[in-house]
């Protein structure tokens, strides 16, 4: 019953999604250019949480720019802070997320990796793997197989006593790690949930 409602949780958020898109789609590719460029501008400087209205906002308008490949066609000036993502062209605006040893930085428009892990400066390296390895075991326990389950007196109290633990090491992520990114990038995002340990964005202790 659980997995059916989240099941259509998850569809009437993503049919919310579509709604809030359709904003983008009236834009045509000029507008569109021009308005992720000024927004781009207003990003600059930051640590911005991924749920934040500006940057959702900005998420779709990116996912549109990268269908119709707007910042191939070069119709806006980037921010001149903002390098060309490899991946896509578009401006580099990276996603620090929980996976960041695994798959470095992801690219906000196009969703590929932006900046492998083995290319970010050695001290970020070091930092982050460490955050990471802390990290890692904590996700885990979303994905316990049974035989896993069987050796905790309850479950669930483990799956919650990790959702508490994720809540501090993301804050931390923001807190600590994130900021260091901005000495290399314009503007950075960090992914500020965790779904599988159900770990929210209003979960998590906002940053200074």
């Amino acid at each position: 019953m659980l997995g059916r409602m989240e099941e259509r949780q998850d569809d009437s958020l993503d049919k919310l999604w579509r709604e809030y898109a359709v904003g983008f789609r009236d834009f045509d590719d000029l507008t569109l250019a021009r308005w992720m460029a000024q927004t781009l501008g207003q990003l600059q400087g930051k640590v911005w949480r991924y749920s934040h209205p500006l940057v959702g906002a900005y998420r779709l308008a990116a996912q549109l720019a990268n269908e119709r490949q707007v910042w191939l066609k070069r119709l806006a000036s980037k921010p001149a802070a903002y390098a060309d993502a490899p991946c896509c062209r578009a401006p580099l605006l990276p996603l620090l997320t929980r996976d960041i040893q695994t798959e470095g930085l992801l690219c906000l428009h196009c969703g590929e990796i932006a900046v492998p892990f083995a290319d970010l400066p050695e001290d970020l390296q070091a930092q982050c793997a460490a955050w990471a390895e802390q990290y890692e075991p904590v996700h885990q326990v979303a994905h316990w197989e049974e035989h896993a389950r069987r050796r905790v007196p309850n479950y669930d109290d483990a799956l919650d006593k990790a959702a508490d633990e994720a809540e501090i090491l993301l804050a931390d992520l923001r807190r600590r790690l994130a900021p260091l990114f901005l000495e290399a990038y314009p503007a950075v995002v960090w992914e500020d949930q965790d779904e599988c340990l159900d770990v929210r964005p209003e979960d998590i202790a906002p940053g200074p």
